[in-house]
């Protein structure tokens, strides 16, 4: 299947709006709507503004990544997955993949259902493990063994079924992408650019890199949020994360 996302270096930038209002991320996606391939729409957008956040903010240009994460019985992420699908701008819609194989063979079969035949379809992604968790969180839910080795065998089943490819951690990248292929595409979240990520206090990321070394390790789009939405100048900031991940290509 035939990618149809810009080969410029600014189509492997995802940003996150993370707002709680839709005025609030109109306003903020308007300053950098020409500087990226997509925004994100998250769970606190969309939950504030519902289906008006993907029409007003893909109005402006940029695709959208609707991550919602949909973990439910087979039956009713299908039925999410086809009104996610059908939303005009969405690229990208994420389920996770501990829903398991009948949920994400549902989400697969969904994803095409209400799309005209040979017309271009968004691309489903299935999250690994969240990468707010480390090896000790995954042992307080029962998931045993390093974060690694879980990630790579839940891509291989989300790929196994037919899913487009995974949300995961740099710290996978490589791995996924040896036992995957080149053709599975490889989100990253918790990306920082160097200052940010040395000065992660307050970070509730435990897996996280820069674009450079997330663009080396195999990922195809990284997601920056608060890098950019807390910058005094946040074209600025995301220019800077373009010519970035330009040099790590």
């Amino acid at each position: 299947m035939t990618l149809t996302f810009d080969a410029h270096p600014r189509s492997s930038l995802i940003v996150a709006l993370d707002f709680d209002s839709l005025s609030s991320a109109v306003k903020f996606a308007k300053q950098v709507a020409d500087l990226v391939g997509m925004f994100k729409i998250g769970n606190q957008l969309f939950t504030a503004a519902g289906p008006a956040a993907v029409k007003e903010i893909s109005a402006l240009g940029a695709g959208i990544f609707l991550d919602l994460k949909f973990h439910d019985i087979p039956n009713t992420v299908a039925g999410a997955v086809l009104s996610a699908a059908a939303m005009s701008g969405v690229q990208l819609v994420n389920v996770h993949a501990l829903g398991g194989k009948a949920m994400l063979e549902a989400a697969v079969q969904a994803i095409s259902a209400g799309v005209p035949m040979g017309a271009d379809r968004p691309r489903l992604l299935a999250v690994t493990i969240l990468t707010s968790m480390d090896q000790k969180a995954m042992k307080e839910v029962g998931i045993n063994g390093a974060p690694k080795l879980r990630v790579v065998k839940l891509a291989q089943l989300a790929k196994s079924v037919g899913v487009d490819g995974v949300v995961a951690s740099v710290q996978e990248a490589k791995d996924i992408r040896r036992a995957c292929g080149r053709e599975f595409l490889i989100v990253t979240p918790g990306v920082r650019p160097k200052e940010h990520a040395a000065a992660a206090g307050q970070d509730d990321q435990a897996r996280k890199a820069t674009p450079t070394e997330a663009i080396r390790a195999g990922a195809d789009f990284v997601v920056v949020g608060r890098p950019i939405l807390a910058a005094a100048d946040p074209r600025a900031a995301a220019q800077s994360l373009v010519d970035e991940i330009a040099a790590a290509k």
